[in-house]
């Protein structure tokens, strides 16, 4: 299974030709290249411009879900919506947030959005043990770096990506990738130099990719 970081939130993966996207920006809008790929299927954790830039990756046929909760079977991928919060205050400052857990021929991937809370136990033990973990480390708008961190101990994730933190370019306010991974214990720090890898090469592994 390919997954690529296209910056930001924005993380594909494909499998049999087939591509989910999560949270498309458009580039512009940030600061950054616009996505370069093009999905079946596209999930958007909430409605923020630089998360539902549906537009960008989509192509005849496309398939979107915007804040879907609950579970669905969508040419033959299972998706999991889970309700969380952009906030600390049950969504009253910036709305709720989709945790998706996509399941494709028994490999399991978490994309956790703009999430800005430590989520419940029950969404908890639902994320325990994905083999890959995607979760926002850059704080400002979402969780912030030991948040993250903590997620991670609960959850045991096989392998984690971090997302949405600063890089050179990035017009939006949020702290650099370095302050989440000098609170990994117990996983090893892959920095690669591509945006693409492939997951079944790695275990307990915090995967830093390139910047598009």
């Amino acid at each position: 299974m390919l997954v690529s970081w296209h910056g930001h939130a924005c993380v594909s993966i494909q499998f049999d030709f087939y591509i989910v996207v999560f949270d498309p920006h458009d580039g512009a809008s940030i600061g950054l290249k616009k996505p370069a790929v093009k999905a079946d299927l596209v999930l958007v954790s909430h409605g923020h411009f630089d998360h539902n830039a549906v537009h960008v990756v989509s192509k005849r046929g496309t398939r979107v879900f915007e804040m879907h909760y609950g579970e669905t079977m969508v040419d033959n991928v299972k998706i999991i919506g889970l309700k969380t919060y952009h906030d600390k205050q049950r969504g009253r400052r910036r709305g709720e947030n989709a945790v998706y857990i996509v399941e494709v021929k028994g490999v399991k991937i978490a994309h956790l959005g703009d999430l800005g809370e430590i989520p419940s136990p029950d969404i908890l033990g639902k994320l325990r043990g994905v083999n890959l973990l995607i979760i926002p480390v850059g704080g400002t708008f979402t969780i912030e770096p030991s948040e993250a961190w903590s997620i991670v101990e609960i959850t045991n994730p096989v392998n984690v990506l971090p997302i949405h933190y600063w890089v050179p370019g990035i017009t939006l306010p949020l702290k650099p990738v370095e302050e989440f991974l000098k609170l990994v214990k117990g996983y090893e720090v892959v920095k690669l130099d591509t945006n693409s890898f492939e997951l079944e090469r790695y275990e307990k592994k915090v995967i830093v990719p390139k910047p598009p």
